[in-house]
């Protein structure tokens, strides 16, 4: 049987995460916060004064802070039309060399930025890198959940959110430790650094499987068959991968020839349902608030509340570390209590912490005020991760019929970096403005859009496989009946089978290591425990 250096079932899957997820969504977080602990830097400001609100005041500050929401925002412009991209070229470069793709030019983004020497080559450098990444962001969600197994796929593909909290705190860290450092090396060198994220990809992607879901879409069955095989480590013939392979398969024949323009009709798979669905949820990903505090955190410690500056950037990569220790729990929880109640959970939390830090930030000469504001923006990053920051990215992908994964989950990721840039480019404005009410914004769209919409109108999706995903919206018949029908609609039969296999498979192994401790201290002279059940 054919394997990946060895490596099969569980050991497959872990290396999956780990060489190849594990960069990619450390280079999302990082990516996300370098640039917001740069803006205060001297070499930063000298070399880029355009865009320079540490040291100027009034009419000027002001004219700055647009311009200076404008560059940061760029990035995620470039991530938005790379998300787009993958419309066309996800489904025909597949999953793997699509990730690739976007590691080598969010690589070039990187060295662009890194050297630059004026403010043109920066916005074309965060252009490029942006465009890179939003590959990245549309895809790996797809090739991971498409690799993973029902009863965990949660789990597994929201560890993104402990990589990409980590990749905010790494960022956050290695520039406050170059900012003591002369010259412009205190920001080029955390610029050059998103490089070597994209090598790792570029050396490790090739070696993984690639995603057999979009190998039978392509008609690679033969292929398609091994890599379950090795995905689930069983034999080529073994019942789960024949039952698993006639389900994708009907799957694919019902959905028909897969064309774009499908995904703005309903039909009687109600595309445009999941699409808007997907989208919608990326929408309230970036709505809750969680890049007006990511981009400009330091400066919102340093110019709002008012902490000297070192001690500013120590508090804002306290709270990236502390967001990322808090990311487990959405993983521990996902899959034993669903995607619904960790969003409701999170987005009200989420929004009663920004109105408490609108409400602390409001009395800037009472300390009592300013330390529970700060409090409450590092209960805020216990919400968010729970609820929002990896999960919607895998509930737009399990709810995208694998006929048009790519082009709803290329829509869904398109809508999260396109608000994504309208919170970088309005967030600096917002503070100048109207100041400690700023973070009210927020609390209301929490509390009063996202809260509500996730409650009457997102389906359950934990514990289904994704082809038992499309017979939810394939059973409504308006936007109020999928939430209803997902708690009705029964487990197919090849789901129950394929569970109880997994099931039977892993408890199969665990009496063959345990088969020679009970020899050892239960089996009477004579018998050697030949019966014991063997893998």
């Amino acid at each position: 049987m054919p394997s990946y250096f060895g490596l099969r079932g569980r050991s497959l899957e872990a290396a999956i995460i780990w060489a190849v997820i594990l960069p990619s969504y450390l280079l999302f977080g990082y990516n996300n916060a370098v640039a917001g602990g740069l803006l205060s830097l001297p070499s930063w400001t000298s070399t880029f004064p355009r865009i320079d609100t540490a040291t100027t005041t009034g009419a000027e500050k002001a004219a700055n802070s647009r311009v200076q929401g404008t560059v940061v925002a760029l990035y995620t412009l470039g991530c938005f039309f790379g998300a787009l991209d993958c419309i066309w070229l996800g489904d025909r470069l597949g999953r793997k060399r699509t990730i690739m793709f976007g590691a080598a030019v969010n690589l070039l983004g990187a060295l662009l930025q890194a050297s630059s020497f004026a403010l043109p080559q920066l916005v074309v450098g965060r252009l490029v890198s942006g465009f890179g990444l939003g590959h990245l962001t549309a895809t790996a969600p797809n090739w991971q959940a498409e690799c993973s197994r029902a009863n965990h796929r949660g789990a597994v593909v929201l560890l993104e959110s402990v990589f990409i909290s980590a990749g905010l705190a790494v960022a956050a860290w290695i520039s406050f430790a170059v900012s003591h450092a002369p010259g412009s090396v205190t920001w080029r060198f955390p610029l050059a650094l998103s490089a070597f994220w994209s090598l790792l990809i570029l050396l490790a992607t090739p070696h993984m499987p690639e995603s057999p879901r979009w190998l039978l879409a392509k008609g690679k069955l033969d292929e398609a068959r091994r890599t379950l095989a090795a995905l689930q480590n069983v034999d080529l013939a073994h019942a789960a991968v024949q039952a698993q392979v006639a389900e994708i398969q009907e799957s694919l024949a019902l959905a028909g020839q897969a064309k774009f323009r499908d995904v703005f009709c309903n039909g009687e798979a109600r595309l445009l349902h999941r699409t808007c669905l997907a989208a919608a949820g990326q929408m309230f990903q970036q709505m809750s608030g969680i890049n007006a505090l990511a981009f400009y955190q330091e400066t919102i410690f340093e110019s709002d509340l008012g902490l000297p500056a070192t001690t500013a950037r120590i508090i804002a990569a306290s709270v990236f570390t502390w967001q990322t220790l808090c990311s487990p729990v959405g993983v521990l929880t996902v899959d034993r209590f669903g995607r619904r109640k960790l969003m409701l959970f999170s987005a009200a939390g989420m929004g009663v912490c920004m109105a408490i830090i609108a409400g602390g930030s409001s009395q800037p000469n009472n300390s009592s005020a300013i330390a529970a504001a700060a409090a409450f923006i590092f209960m805020f990053s216990f919400f968010f991760p729970t609820g929002f920051l990896g999960l919607t990215f895998l509930y737009a992908a399990e709810i995208a019929p694998l006929s048009h994964r790519s082009s709803i989950t290329a829509i869904s990721t398109g809508s999260a970096w396109l608000f994504n840039f309208v919170v970088a480019e309005i967030t600096p404005v917002g503070f100048s403005t109207i100041g400690y009410r700023y973070p009210i914004v927020y609390a209301c769209i929490n509390l009063f859009l996202t809260f509500p919409s996730v409650y009457f109108f997102f389906p359950e999706t934990s514990g289904r496989h994704l082809e038992e995903v499309d017979l939810i919206f394939r059973h409504s018949r308006s936007i109020f009946d999928t939430v209803s029908i997902s708690k009705k609609l029964p487990r197919d039969a090849a789901s129950r089978a394929m569970e109880g296999q997994e099931a039977a498979a892993a408890s199969a192994e665990k009496e063959a290591e345990m088969a020679p401790v009970a020899r050892h201290h239960s089996h009477p002279p004579g018998l050697d425990g030949a019966d014991s059940p063997k893998v």
